[in-house]
């Protein structure tokens, strides 16, 4: 299959003065700092455009082939603090002088891509969380997990297989279909199979919050993150990185990017390498329960086939390896009693090969812009040897998944044009539209087998398999718009709607196997289809007090798309059953501001969403089979808040804080052949609060090598939250420090790091039948890095 991707223009900084040409066509200038010296390597881009350029040894830099137009101007240097503001090119000449402050003086204006153009975050009428390579590296964040508490009202799990569950305002991912959308360089990380979680080479995070159903599409309900990575330009630049730790933690990260044809042909790539010995130890043999490696690469190719014409190839990877991938202690009692201990008797290694590929077309031209957004990925991920399944030293139940590549293989195909105002565009109103389109396969089969001590379990007799095997096939198409227009210099408005059309099918195979024997047909193979549709509008105000001070309101409408689930392998039962799609409406109001020379940002958002047909997933034992119904209304309400400054020269502060109340107006559930109703009970991994506070300081050192010795501190707090929808399993409010100190330079930094420092219990992942997953426990090391 061919196997493509769209690829972001990125950039990094901005400054934003009326810019005239010094030749039609061409303009030039000089990139300088406080004391009005050149800047060696800046980057100069033009948002929204093919076009930039990189200084010379006296800082000065040429952008050619420039259509007269207004423009966003980019530009970064390392070691300085990022600006942005319009640029309005003429033919008249004029040349050009931008001055840089450094870095520890003034915060990042950052440019994001969260409305699929790049523009100013604090002029965006929603809520939207930024997140710098720095920053990045300074809160040493490895998977996007480490999320959580990070952003407001986002928490993100994982039951200790490598994939995450997250939660952002109250809605949370409950099933292998996502809440909360996930693009890595504009790709939609389809599934929870094909989510790639390791962080690498690292431009941007962007977390938008609140449903993106417009612009997103389907399993936007919560929000989407979008992970943006490096992309090479004219300039050579690559680095390496070291890290050690306790529990035998490693991990390596080295990348270049470079031209190979200097304005035309660019490679980038990067590659992570990491292991750890594991946090748990299995007193079932007394070895090492979750000993993992894994390895990571990024590949682009990028071609300038013209000033207006670019394409880029991009290739990502993914290898895991986890021996004893679900450490899990049997009920939350038994992981306080004796944590980071399981007792298992069986242990298989899960082999997890992730492959995404894409290519993007883009082409900026005087009527609009246009991209073609391609993508192929794939996900086999079986365990070596059957695991277990009741978590325990008796021989119950284990899980079985290793029946050769045809399944367990998941493959998705996606296709995106998309249409976009201008980059040049003087008008007061700007509009993007577009088509998406794509494809799923997903083949499962599961087999759970039942020992000689599993009457313990309720087993009849033991000594068999069963098998559920299930073909999925899925195709969709959407067609969305989105329009906003300026009624006056300080007021805009915007209106957008999106129409998703999905089809599903869905075929299921029951099977007895006794040991030793062939296996019987139990549940003839039977299969569903299902048909689901959805409207997603999106409308807003946002009214900019002054140019560092907005105000606006938002409506949005998200949607999860429906399914196919099986009801249990009991065939008695109906063998299929399709679930509808899940909607909600947000309303959002807030405010934006900068201060002080943009030395302080300070964003305030509250919001309200309610949910209809909310999905309630159940696991199913012994049958190991996860069942789907719509049984529920969520109501969800919180508030937020975000502030960052530089309130000194090398002081660094961050707050993070959200407050969520989800709670379930109805709530439906069958217990024991009776129907319960939990309605007022408590969303399931969702943190009533989250909050993070960072203190950085910067001690000046001198010398040639400017030299800073930096001293940084985090604490987060996780609210109380519930892992059941019945609300008997919990984990009240907790906190963390984290620290980081060390050496840092223009080209190089060696620091020393703690996280959980206080080494605080708590439970990270719940099942509802009581099986638990811890969070990480202390863990301290050292991180030398180098770039050029």
């Amino acid at each position: 299959m061919t196997k493509f991707i769209w690829s972001l223009c990125i950039g990094l900084t901005t400054f934003m003065p009326t810019v005239k040409s010094q030749t039609p066509g061409h303009f030039s200038g000089t990139i300088t700092d406080q004391q009005s010296l050149g800047i060696a390597g800046a980057s100069v881009y033009l948002l929204n455009t093919n076009l930039g350029a990189s200084t010379n040894e006296q800082g000065k830099f040429t952008i050619s082939n420039v259509p007269p137009g207004r423009y966003t101007l980019n530009v970064s240097a390392l070691g300085f603090a990022t600006a942005h503001k319009s640029v309005t090119f003429t033919t008249e000449n004029q040349e050009l002088t931008i001055q840089l402050t450094t870095a520890t003086n003034r915060l990042d204006e950052v440019t994001v891509s969260a409305q699929k153009v790049e523009e100013d975050p604090q002029k965006l009428p929603f809520s939207i969380s930024t997140l710098s390579a720095k920053q990045v590296q300074d809160y040493r964040l490895w998977t996007s997990k480490d999320l959580t508490a990070l952003i407001p009202n986002l928490y993100s799990a994982s039951p200790g297989d490598g994939r995450n569950v997250t939660s952002i305002r109250g809605i949370t991912t409950t099933s292998y279909d996502p809440t909360v959308a996930t693009y890595i360089d504009g790709v939609n990380q389809f599934s929870l199979d094909t989510y790639i979680a390791q962080l690498l080479d690292i431009e941007r995070i962007e977390i938008l919050r609140g449903p993106q159903g417009t612009l997103y599409g389907r399993n936007a309900m919560g929000g989407v993150i979008n992970i943006i990575t490096k992309q090479p330009d004219n300039k050579t630049r690559g680095f390496v990185e070291l890290n050690y730790g306790s529990f035998g933690q490693q991990r390596y990260s080295a990348g270049l990017r470079t031209p190979l044809v200097k304005n035309r042909l660019f490679l980038g790539v990067s590659a992570l390498y990491g292991q750890q010995e594991g946090f748990y130890t299995n007193v079932f043999d007394q070895s090492k329960f979750d000993r993992s490696h894994y390895f990571m690469g990024n590949y682009y190719l990028k071609y300038l086939a013209s000033p207006n014409w670019s394409l880029t190839l991009n290739v990502k990877h993914n290898s895991n390896r986890n021996r004893g991938s679900f450490p899990l202690a049997s009920s939350t009692q038994d992981a306080f009693t004796d944590p980071f201990t399981v007792n298992q008797n069986a242990v298989g290694q899960l082999i997890d090969n992730i492959f995404n590929t894409s290519l993007s077309v883009n082409h900026s031209g005087k009527a609009f812009t246009f991209t073609s957004q391609t993508a192929y990925q794939s996900n086999y991920r079986y365990y070596d040897h059957p695991i277990d399944g009741d978590f325990s030293p008796i021989d119950g139940v284990t899980i079985v998944n290793d029946y050769g590549k045809k399944w367990n293989n998941v493959q998705v195909g996606t296709q995106e044009f998309r249409f976009t105002s201008p980059a040049s565009s003087t008008s007061a109103f700007s509009w993007i539209a577009g088509t998406y389109a794509f494809y799923q396969d997903n083949p499962t089969k599961l087999g759970t087998h039942f020992g000689k001590n599993s009457d313990q379990l309720g087993a009849p007799f033991p000594f068999f398999t069963s098998i559920n095997t299930n073909k999925g096939t899925s195709f969709g198409v959407a067609l969305y718009g989105q329009g906003t227009y300026a009624l006056n210099p300080k007021l805009k408005a915007t209106l957008g709607l999106r129409y998703d059309y999905e089809h599903k099918k869905q075929s299921v195979l029951g099977e007895f196997q006794p040991d030793g024997d062939a296996a019987m047909v139990t549940r003839p193979d039977t299969s569903s289809t299902a048909n689901f549709k959805a409207f997603s509008p999106k409308t807003s105000l946002s009214y900019q007090v002054t140019e560092n001070h907005q105000v606006y309101a938002t409506y949005s409408r998200g949607f999860r798309a429906g399914g196919i689930t099986q009801l249990s392998s009991d065939p008695s039962q109906p063998p299929l059953y399709a679930y509808k799609p899940e909607y909600s409406n947000n309303f959002e109001i807030g405010l934006k501001n900068t201060f002080w020379n943009n030395r302080i940002r300070l964003n305030l958002a509250a919001f309200y969403t309610q949910v209809q047909d909310a999905q309630v997933p159940t696991l199913i034992l012994p049958d190991a089979i996860t069942i789907t119904r719509n049984a529920g209304k969520l109501d969800s309400k919180g508030v937020e808040i975000e502030v960052q400054a530089t309130p000194a020269k090398g002081l660094e502060i961050a707050y993070q804080a959200g407050y969520t109340d989800a709670k379930y107006g109805s709530l439906n559930l069958a217990s024991n052949g009776e129907a319960v109703n939990l309605a007022g009970n408590r969303q399931i991994f969702t943190p009533d609060v989250t909050s993070m506070m960072a203190l950085q300081y910067g001690y000046p050192l001198g010398g040639a090598r400017q030299f800073r010795l930096i001293a940084r501190g985090e604490l987060y707090y996780v609210g109380k939250q519930y892992f059941d929808l019945t609300n008997l399993i919990s984990q009240n409010g907790f906190g963390v420090i984290n620290t980081r100190i060390g050496l840092s330079s223009r080209h190089a930094e060696l620091f020393f790091w703690g996280r959980n420092l206080n080494n605080k219990t708590y439970i990270d992942y719940a099942y509802n039948f009581g099986a638990a997953h811890l969070g990480n426990p202390r863990t301290y090391g050292i991180t030398l890095s180098s770039n050029f």
